[in-house]
C-alpha cells in the first residue's frame, strides 16, 4: 500500500507540475492583456527564464491536490497553482541576488541576475509578484469574487510583512548578529520565510474548495507541519548533499552564518524534529482518511521529509 501511495504521489507531483508548466508559460507570454501597453521583450525573456523549465512544483501540487479533495478540479485551479509558484519564482530571483544571498546557480544553471543583470532580475521579481495578484483577482480563476477576495488576502498575508519578507528580514538579521541562534528563533524566522507560502499552497485548495471550519483546521494544521519539515530538511540538504545534486551552492548555511535548526539543534535533533513534523502532518489528514487524495497528501509529507534535493 505505501509503494502504491509513493507511485500515486510521483504520479501527481509530475502532473500538477505539467499543469503548472502550461498555464506559465501561457501567462507569462508576449502578447499583453487588456489594459497592459506592451510587455517588453527583455523583461519576458528573464520572467520565463526564472519561471519555466525547472523546480518541483511542490507549490503547486499542493493547490491543486488540496482543491481535489473538495471536488474541485480545472482551470481556476491551476491559474491559482500558477500564481503561488509565479510568488515562488519571484521570491528564488531576489533571494539570489548579491545584496542578499549572492548565489549564482539555482537548479543547475546560472542565477537570473548573472544570466541577464541585477536591474533586470529585481524587475523580473517586482514583475512576477504583481502579476501573482493580476492572476488571482481575474474572474478567469473563479467567478465568485469573494473567493477571489480570500485568495488574494490570505496570499499577500502569507507573502508580506508577517510571513516571507519578513521572516527574509529575519534571516538577514540573524546572518549579521554575532548572538548564537536559538532553535525558538530560528522556527519563528523559518515558518514566515518558507512556511507560510507552503502553508497558503494547502490553505488555497480549501478557500477554493468552500471548505467548513473543521476541514480548514486540519488542513491548516497539516500546512504549518509540512512547511517547518520542509525547511528543517532544506537546513540537513545544505549539510549533507553536494552542489551536482541540490542544483545550487551546498554548504553556505555554516559559512554565512545563517538561522537553521542545524546549527541550533545539532544535525541528529534536526533530523528527529523533521520526522516528527512529517508524522504530525500526516496525522493532521486522518479527517480525510477515506478517501485517496489524502493518501497523496500524506505521501507529499513524507517526500518533503526524505527528498534529496
Amino acid at each position: 500500500m505505501a509503494e502504491g501511495a509513493a507511485r500515486e504521489f510521483d504520479k501527481r507531483l509530475k502532473t500538477a507540475a505539467d499543469a503548472a508548466e502550461t498555464m506559465l508559460d501561457r501567462l507569462l507570454g508576449p502578447s499583453p492583456l487588456a489594459g497592459e501597453i506592451a510587455r517588453p521583450r527583455r523583461l519576458m525573456e528573464a520572467i520565463r527564464y526564472s519561471s519555466l523549465g525547472g523546480g518541483k512544483r511542490l507549490r503547486p501540487f499542493l493547490v491543486i491536490e488540496t482543491a481535489r479533495l473538495f471536488g474541485v478540479e480545472g482551470e481556476g485551479v491551476i491559474r491559482a497553482a500558477a500564481a503561488v509558484e509565479m510568488i515562488h519564482c519571484y521570491s528564488l530571483v531576489h533571494d539570489d541576488l548579491p545584496a542578499l544571498d549572492n548565489d549564482d546557480l539555482r537548479r543547475g544553471r546560472a542565477t537570473t541576475h548573472k544570466a541577464f543583470d541585477e536591474a533586470t532580475a529585481i524587475l523580473v521579481g517586482d514583475g512576477l509578484l504583481t502579476y501573482a495578484f493580476d492572476v488571482l483577482a481575474d474572474p478567469v480563476t473563479h467567478e465568485d469574487a469573494a473567493i477571489r477576495a480570500e485568495l488574494v488576502l490570505a496570499l499577500a498575508r502569507a507573502a508580506g510583512f508577517g510571513g516571507m519578507i519578513g521572516g527574509q528580514v529575519l534571516d538577514l538579521e540573524a546572518e549579521q548578529s554575532t548572538a548564537p541562534h536559538t532553535a525558538e528563533a530560528v522556527i519563528r524566522l523559518q515558518s514566515m520565510k518558507t512556511g507560510a507560502l507552503l502553508h497558503f499552497s494547502v490553505m488555497a485548495g480549501a478557500i477554493i474548495g468552500a471548505a467548513d471550519v473543521k476541514a480548514r483546521a486540519a488542513l491548516s494544521a497539516y500546512g504549518h507541519a509540512l512547511g517547518a519539515a520542509f525547511q528543517v530538511a532544506d537546513d540537513i540538504l545544505d549539510v549533507e548533499a553536494d552542489e551536482a545534486t541540490l542544483g545550487k551552492r551546498a554548504g553556505k548555511d555554516a559559512g554565512r552564518n545563517k538561522a537553521t535548526l542545524v546549527a541550533a539543534l545539532g544535525l541528529e535533533a534536526a533530523r528527529e524534529r523533521r520526522d516528527r513534523l512529517a508524522a504530525e502532518a500526516i496525522v493532521a489528514l486522518d479527517l480525510f482518511s477515506q478517501g485517496a487524495d489524502a493518501a497523496v497528501l500524506k505521501e507529499a509529507a513524507r517526500f518533503v521529509a526524505k527528498r534529496a534535493s
